[in-house]
């Protein structure tokens, strides 16, 4: 049987966002995110800066290509926050 438009586009996009991030669904995991106690208490600044050292943590150990889908992952949160979508620094943040 013959996949329907949506099925090829759900798959596409399904197929690209493990080539970019490592996830299915790169909008479900920072809508997760959003859930975290990080995200709640201090804003996406400090999951960015997160995601950055667990990169950096992923290269020290020869991993580069995992370093790579989760810096991709950093980036697509700082855009959301750049764009208004996300909180970067929750109240008292200097």
């Amino acid at each position: 049987m013959a996949q329907s438009v949506t099925q090829a586009l759900t798959s596409d996009w399904i197929d690209r966002n493990m080539r970019m991030y490592g996830v299915a669904d790169i909008d479900e995991w920072k809508r997760s995110m959003r859930d975290c106690a990080t995200y709640k208490s201090v804003g996406a600044n400090m999951v960015i800066a997160g995601l950055m050292s667990d990169a950096q943590e992923l290269m020290a150990h020869g991993d580069v290509e995992r370093a790579r889908k989760t810096l991709n992952i950093a980036k697509s949160v700082l855009f959301d926050v750049m764009d208004g979508e996300m909180v970067g620094c929750v109240a008292d943040c200097s």
